[in-house]
């Protein structure tokens, strides 16, 4: 009679596996509730907030702006297949934009080029920085 040992020598491997596999999903769920990717930059004017959303429309979006926040809503449409490998999340999405100054929201605007959404929301003008001239007498 043989007994076959090898699933006892091979289970520190699959443990291995097994705990470097649930990693890897932790990282991508963490990244998956980061979407879309944002650069947000601010000027003396205004502030920018670009977001990564290829494959969407802008007629999928839907921008919110209130007082202290920015909220970005879409979904990512999803392609049928069968896939080797997917790293581009797919679904519905939500980004939050805490804004700290206060934002002229008539004079917002929203533009997008190749898949870069572009969001500019002015500052009010009791915020901007303003040059006093003294009058010498």
């Amino acid at each position: 009679m043989v007994i076959d040992f090898s699933a006892f020598y091979e289970f520190p491997n699959l443990l291995d596996r097994l705990a470097g596999d649930a990693g890897r999903n932790l990282a991508a769920t963490r990244g998956r509730a980061q979407f879309p990717p944002l650069n947000i930059g601010e000027d003396d004017a205004a502030i920018r907030v670009r977001a990564l959303v290829p494959g969407v429309d802008m007629d999928g979006l839907d921008i919110t702006l209130t007082d202290k926040t920015l909220v970005l809503k879409g979904e990512l449409p999803v392609v049928r297949g069968r896939y080797y490998r997917q790293e581009r999340p797919t679904g519905p999405f939500q980004r939050v934009v805490t804004l700290n100054v206060p934002i002229d929201r008539d004079r917002a605007t929203a533009t997008m080029k190749d898949g870069v959404l572009e969001i500019v929301l002015p500052k009010a003008q009791a915020v901007k920085p303003r040059t006093v001239h003294i009058e010498v007498r």
